[in-house]
């Protein structure tokens, strides 16, 4: 698998994978076309047998401490082999290069298996947003990582645990379970204003 930066000449790909995963609530073709050209975003495509196999995002401002895990979405065919966890970790080595201190998700409280894979690289549970996820009454569970916990622990990762991300060393997934995001597969979604709502329909909103 090949994982590189996203740019402008990927949306239509993102597009048929974001509108195939989330049905329901897909974000509009302009609002991706913004997130990708943003300054204060980061986006990156992972590619196998010339195919998107997922993209995710990081919203991280230039200068601030704390960043915000946009979304994490796999392509059907590629889910359970550990790429949530490489895209989550080329995520996390963006926001250490930007001198982010602290990362923030929000996982479904029903996705236990994304939230296993969360924990597994260093974050914790700090908030509960009740009954967000609608029309489901699922709880939002917001999770936070200490960013330089896990850049020393990712520094003491062996050789064969790292991957080459667009010119940059990232690590790549581990295998078991916990490397997946869950029955469905994919997706973190922002809580903040004009956000989609998330729904469990075909895929996992974590």
């Amino acid at each position: 698998m090949n994982l590189r930066a996203a740019d402008a000449s990927d949306l239509d790909a993102i597009m048929t994978l974001e509108r195939a995963s989330f049905p329901t609530d897909a974000w509009s073709e302009a609002m991706m076309r913004e997130e990708l050209a943003s300054r204060h975003g980061w986006y990156v495509v992972a590619e196998e047998a010339g195919m998107l196999a997922g993209y995710a995002g990081l919203r991280a401002p230039r200068g601030a401490k704390d960043a915000d895990i946009q979304t994490i979405t796999i392509a059907e065919p590629f889910r359970g082999r550990g790429r949530g966890r490489m895209l989550l970790r080329a995520l996390l080595a963006e926001a250490d290069r930007r001198g982010v201190r602290e990362v923030f998700l929000e996982v479904r409280a029903d996705n236990p298996v994304a939230q296993a894979l969360y924990a597994s690289e260093g974050f914790t549970e700090v908030g509960r947003r009740p009954r967000y996820y609608q029309p489901d009454d699922v709880d939002a569970v917001v999770m936070r990582l200490e960013l330089s916990t896990w850049a020393a622990a990712r520094a003491t990762a062996p050789s064969e645990d790292r991957t080459q991300v667009g010119g940059f060393t990232a690590d790549a997934p581990t295998s078991g379970a916990s490397s997946d995001l869950g029955a469905a597969g994919q997706g973190l979604r922002p809580l903040g204003e004009g956000a989609p709502a998330c729904d469990v329909g075909t895929g996992w909103c974590t």
